[in-house]
């Protein structure tokens, strides 16, 4: 059964929660500023699985992610204990690729559930918002499998744990993904750089998507209301 407070999230207020564990993930990446490094790693850890927990109980609606996603968790975390005890970083990219591949089915349910269906709420509006979340955060995680294979791939962020380089590759991946381009880190490698364009597209794109998402949403809903009138 699942306790009290879990039971608030419901399908009405589910993405607004999912949402705030995203930002709260995020935000606990700029600790790395403020702490040393061997406790942010733990830090991140933490933050990783309540953000795996929130998002589970908020996709519960969805049965068959909600199973996925689960599995998902539970290797994770075989994963992470297993490169605790055992000492074996290279343990760290087999988490990375179950983060990717966890955020991704996220991604893929709430789509699911807000994109050209029924009417336009706050909650699919906040739900939009944590889609856009989650592909910054795929292209974070995307990046930093890269520069575990190849080190050189961009400016300003070296081959390092993940927990290092996590608050670079998340920022550069936002910066692409809204297309601001700072410049403070750059893709050097071809591959880096089309990793690099195709965020950029994708984040232009994505914008397009939701909008008319909204707009075919609201003229179904205008079209029912008055037929029922």
């Amino acid at each position: 059964m699942l306790s009290k407070k879990a039971q608030r999230i419901n399908n009405q207020n589910n993405f607004f929660y999912l949402t705030l564990a995203l930002v709260f993930l995020l935000i606990s990446a700029s600790l790395d500023k403020v702490i040393t490094s061997g406790f942010l790693q733990y830090i991140l850890e933490v933050f990783t699985f309540i953000t795996f927990g929130i998002c589970l109980l908020s996709l519960r609606f969805d049965k068959n992610w909600f199973r996925f996603l689960s599995l998902l968790v539970v290797a994770w975390l075989i994963a992470v204990i297993t490169r605790t005890v055992l000492g074996i970083e290279e343990i760290e990219i087999i988490m990375l690729l179950l983060m990717f591949i966890f955020f991704y089915g996220t991604f893929r349910s709430i789509m699911r559930q807000i994109l050209f269906t029924g009417s336009i709420t706050t909650n699919k509006i906040i739900g939009s918002m944590a889609l856009f979340l989650l592909l910054g955060l795929m292209w974070a995680i995307g990046y930093l499998i890269l520069i575990h294979f190849l080190p050189g791939s961009f400016q300003g962020i070296n081959k390092g744990a993940w927990h290092e380089n996590f608050a670079d590759a998340a920022y550069f991946s936002f910066v692409t993904l809204t297309t601001l381009g700072y410049g403070d880190i750059l893709p050097i490698l071809p591959i880096a750089k089309v990793f690099a364009y195709l965020e950029a597209i994708v984040g232009v794109f994505y914008m397009a998507i939701v909008v008319s998402s909204l707009v075919s949403s609201s003229r179904e809903q205008y079209f029912i209301e008055h037929v029922d009138d």
